[in-house]
């Protein structure tokens, strides 16, 4: 984005909502200005991308109308783990124009797609030590297809593409401004768990240090309760949103979150994402302990399942640590995290703090329209809306 902006939208287009953002910057503080968010329409989007880019364009010019957003300029985040691969990368010391022409074969070897055209960015940061003869890379490849479907979408909402981003990075604003100096050198993981898919990264000092996505979400939790329970999807997620209550502590729980640990394999961060399946294939229920509090139902349904959400995040986790890394605090981003007592649930079977992630938390706000309600109950789903609206700042 070499134009330099004073307003722009950030866009988030989920498999379940989409998010707008609006921030503008008085003088060099962002200011937010309106947020909105809609329902996606069905079938439109998913971990392959986009595609009803006509009827998503018509939701996003509709929403941004309700919300009161005039801006014209908007950064987008490619959609769908099929389209996109991030990938951090730990490369000599070299000048931009050695580093250029590497890079042009970083991608080359990289590119994980069916598809051989892509669009590609990298950014690049100087080593903390100056005497250090590596550097850390950023790197970013996805498919031109989606990236013109994006341009296209925004265009049918009336709006220009400022910048496409990506999902990682657009977080990474977002934790450098609205958690300015609340972590200084501490490592960061914040996993955004949406409708289908759950994103683990990790980060220092706002710099990405290692990038995942797995194909689980809130959708898995969903179909637990649906199946568990003998309920319709509709009702299975409304007693998601509404009923459930997740155990505050691991060993309350009636059942063993890390007895299927085993069964999954360790994490390979050079696989290809493109042979991932949809769902992977849930561990084998553990044997059950007694529980030191009243069950909840719902809770014991999705027991499977948040054994391997646990999992994921400590097969992430213990990966990062194994190349001489940390993690010192975890963050819950996304539509799914604000499943009841989850933030204490983990913080016990991760032996870590947890808490919620709020992007608004350092961000001032002058909304035109007053959404009270919307702020308050879904902070965590404009984590990246808001981290692609702060694209201005840097």
């Amino acid at each position: 984005m070499a134009k330099k902006y004073t307003s722009v939208i950030g866009v988030d287009l989920g498999s379940q909502t989409i998010k707008v953002a609006e921030i503008k910057l008085q003088g060099r503080q962002p200011v937010l200005t309106a947020i909105g968010m809609a329902q996606t329409p069905e079938g439109t989007v998913d971990q392959s991308g986009v595609h009803d880019s006509e009827s998503i364009g018509a939701v996003v010019k509709d929403l941004c109308a309700a919300s009161g957003i005039s801006v014209g300029d908007a950064v987008v985040s490619i959609t769908g783990n099929q389209s996109v691969l991030v990938r951090t990368l730990d490369v000599p010391n070299m000048n931009q124009d050695e580093l250029k022409k590497h890079m042009e074969w970083e991608v080359t070897r990289n590119i994980p797609f069916a598809e051989s055209t892509v669009v590609s960015d990298f950014k690049s940061f100087q080593p903390d030590d100056a005497a250090a003869q590596n550097m850390d890379v950023v790197m970013a490849i996805a498919t031109q297809s989606s990236a013109v479907t994006l341009v296209n979408l925004l265009k049918r909402a009336g709006k220009k593409a400022a910048a496409l981003d990506v999902e990682p990075l657009a977080i990474a604003r977002s934790l450098d401004i609205s958690y300015n100096g609340a972590f200084p050198s501490k490592q960061v993981c914040v996993v955004e768990i949406g409708h289908r898919t759950t994103s683990i990264n990790i980060y220092k000092d706002g710099k990405l240090l290692m990038p995942r996505q797995v194909p689980m979400g809130g959708e898995m939790f969903t179909r637990a309760i649906a199946d568990g329970m003998s309920m319709t999807f509709e009702d299975a997620e409304r007693a998601k949103i509404n009923d459930m209550v997740l155990p505050s502590q691991a060993q309350q729980a009636s059942f063993n979150p890390f007895g299927a640990a085993p069964a999954v394999s360790s994490y390979n961060p050079f696989a290809d994402p493109t042979d991932a399946p949809a769902e992977e294939t849930a561990p084998v229920e553990a044997t059950p302990e007694p529980a030191a509090e009243p069950a909840n139902p719902y809770a014991n349904a999705v027991a499977v399942t948040l054994d391997e959400l646990v999992a994921e995040i400590r097969r992430s986790v213990d990966y990062h640590r194994s190349k001489g890394g940390d993690v010192d605090q975890v963050l819950l981003a996304g539509g799914a995290s604000k499943m009841k007592n989850l933030d204490r649930f983990l913080s016990s079977a991760l032996d870590l703090p947890v808490e919620m992630y709020d992007p608004f938390r350092s961000v001032s706000m002058s909304l035109k329209k007053s959404e009270p309600e919307l702020v308050e109950q879904s902070k965590q789903d404009f984590a990246v809306a808001v981290g692609n609206a702060l694209h201005i700042c840097f």
